[in-house]
């Protein structure tokens, strides 16, 4: 199982990820600790937004990639919501969004 997720910062930034295991990775960025992302090391994480899960990482990869690269701040301010879902921003051809779950 693996897990793309949306963190907020104190400055009001979002960070995307993926992990295999969501409890210690959340625990390195909101520590921010050696392990933690170079984002969130200087960019305070501040609260989870938003998780998804699906079978391997391959697709976590994709997913995160997509969101990083195709999504703007307000777009994803959206998917937090709920006003918008992943099926409303990608074409099937890109992200199956069948094979993502929200999580929490």
């Amino acid at each position: 199982m693996y897990f793309v997720y949306i963190l907020r910062c104190e400055d009001n930034s979002l960070y995307t990820g993926i992990t295999n295991n969501l409890e210690k990775r959340m625990k390195e960025h909101f520590t921010r600790n050696k392990q933690c992302a170079k984002y969130t090391h200087s960019h305070k994480a501040q609260k989870v937004e938003f998780v998804w899960k699906t079978d391997n990482k391959m697709l976590a990869s994709k997913l995160e990639f997509h969101i990083k690269k195709d999504l703007t701040k307000l777009k994803k301010e959206k998917l937090i919501t709920g006003e918008k879902q992943i099926k409303d921003y990608f074409d099937e051809n890109i992200i199956d969004y069948k094979k993502y779950e929200k999580y929490k």
